[in-house]
């Protein structure tokens, strides 16, 4: 899988996401803080990292700020894009079941990496929803981006 990956921070936590994607077997694209000379600032990089999923250069992307907070915001402002801020496997596995996000937003202040690595766990393994419900609410958010233009 291509997964981009932003950070505006060169962090551990950052570094060690990067790495673990990698001993996944998934191509890795890296912005902001991650890449030598790119603007590190989390709106530019968080906006280039979901740019590449809207494009379909890469499958999915994951995109960090201190607090996750930002990076989502400036992710979801890209049509196209379902970035969720997970702070647990738990919720990673609703966003990719019930949401079918293709970004995930990550916090660098409190995210450790064992659970960073639980969360990819738990997003990896789930996928989208069949449920018509499910999919009529994905659908009505494509219509939202569509309406926004």
């Amino acid at each position: 899988m291509r997964i981009s990956v932003s950070s505006d921070m060169d962090e551990p936590v950052a570094r060690a996401l990067v790495a673990e994607l990698r001993s996944r077997g998934h191509e890795v694209t890296t912005h902001g803080a991650l890449e030598p000379g790119a603007d590190p600032q989390w709106a530019a990089c968080s906006e280039a990292a979901a740019r590449e999923v809207a494009a379909g250069t890469a499958d999915q992307a994951v995109v960090c700020c201190w607090t996750g907070t930002g990076a989502s915001i400036a992710a979801n402002k890209v049509p196209g894009v379902r970035a969720a801020l997970c702070t647990d496997a738990y919720t990673a596995d609703g966003a990719r079941r019930w949401n079918d996000a293709n970004v995930l937003a990550l916090g660098l202040r409190l995210t450790s990496e064992p659970l960073m690595k639980e969360i990819l766990d738990a997003w990896f393994a789930a996928e989208a929803s069949e449920d018509a419900e499910d999919r009529e609410n994905v659908a009505h958010i494509g219509r939202l981006d569509l309406r926004d233009r």
